[in-house]
């Protein structure tokens, strides 16, 4: 009886054995069928209670499932329990972190086209200067070596070579009218001394009062006559000077801003035929498509300057004549009724251009009024 117990016993362990290792055998099997199923995993803390954390590992398991194309910094995981209706849902938006900010850790960054780098700004603007003086220096030296092409406009360059040389001629003019103004300055003002002299002579000497009166008021009154032609020909330095550093200037000015945009037109118009005379494939095209932009522009730029020249030149001949024609007049004029001693046509031809003299031994104008 004790010998039959006893094996009872032994098969009954040896069977309880065997389903234990079918058991551990089976729960390794889950284990590696399932190896990130956190449900199966419920840790338990020291007294008996369930770990919060197990959440988190859930969440954290979760998104390592999600696509690829859903980016950690776009999701946020939910979960409410096993026990909720609303189990393992996951919603869009940023994912939050410590203090409440959004903290993105993964996918594209898209930059908005308003916003836009200062520096690389400066960057692109001066390589695009660098480029484009690189090129018109190249044509430059290409033109005076006699290799490069330029575009001419025969009837315009005519005229910008005859005011070059004009304004050449009117400076001279210019120079020389202010030397007989100093010198006349200093003769009017050696005649005011010799005619005081004469008076005080005439005062003190009976003998020859008469005489040294005579040349005393003889030497006043060409003294006076040269005020007035100085004032004229002062109005005539001030109108033609006017005229050649102002005006003839303003022109040739828009004239330099013509030849910079012919220079600029010749420079790509030789890269766009230097272009179109080589292969046409799809790497050279978007170059020729771009070369022929620019191209455009510059020769769009070209043909207004062109036309403001053209302009101003017909204004200025206008202007120039309309000036010159008063001024030679008013010269002529108060030389030749000073010369010949008429006093009255020299204060009337004064009076017909509307020249004013200052008062003799009048005070300076300060530099306030000056201004």
């Amino acid at each position: 009886m004790s010998e039959h117990s006893s094996e009872s016993t032994t098969l009954d362990e040896s069977h309880r054995s065997a389903e234990e290792v079918q058991s551990g055998s089976e729960e390794s099997a889950m284990a590696q069928e399932s190896p990130k199923n956190s449900a199966a995993e419920i840790p338990v803390t020291s007294n008996g209670q369930l770990e919060d954390s197990h959440e988190h590992s859930f969440n954290r398991d979760l998104k390592c499932s999600l696509p690829v194309g859903l980016g950690l910094s776009e999701t946020k995981i939910t979960s409410h329990g096993f026990d909720g209706a609303k189990e393992g849902v996951v919603e869009a938006g940023q994912f939050p972190s410590k203090g409440g900010r959004a903290q993105q850790k993964s996918g594209p960054v898209l930059l908005a086209d308003e916003v836009k780098n200062p520096a690389m700004e400066k960057l692109e603007l001066v390589r695009k200067w660098s480029l484009n003086t690189y090129k018109c220096t190249r044509q430059i030296i290409s033109e005076k070596l006699g290799r490069g092409s330029r575009t001419v406009d025969l009837e315009l360059e005519a005229q910008i070579d005859i005011l070059r040389d004009n304004k050449k001629k009117y400076e001279n003019i210019l120079r020389l009218a202010q030397t007989l103004s100093t010198q006349l300055f200093q003769m009017v003002h050696t005649q005011r001394q010799l005619g005081d002299a004469f008076a005080d002579l005439s005062l003190k000497s009976l003998e020859l009062h008469e005489e040294f009166g005579y040349n005393a008021d003889t030497q006043k009154l060409l003294a006076k006559n040269g005020e007035t032609l100085l004032g004229a020909i002062n109005f005539f330095i001030a109108s033609v000077n006017t005229l050649v550093n102002k005006t003839i200037e303003d022109t040739l000015l828009t004239v330099k801003q013509y030849e910079s945009a012919r220079i600029e037109y010749d420079a790509y118009r030789t890269d766009l035929e230097e272009l179109n005379l080589g292969p046409r494939d799809a790497n050279t095209l978007p170059k020729i498509e771009q070369s022929q932009q620019l191209f455009q522009v510059h020769k769009e730029k070209y043909d207004k300057m062109r036309n403001d020249v053209s302009i101003k030149l017909k204004f200025l001949e206008e202007n120039k004549v309309k000036v010159l024609h008063n001024q030679l007049v008013l010269f002529h004029n108060a030389i030749a009724a000073y010369f010949a001693g008429n006093q009255k046509q020299l204060e009337q031809t004064l009076k017909q251009f509307h020249i004013k003299l200052k008062t003799p031994g009048a005070d300076a104008p300060s530099w306030l009024e000056e201004q």
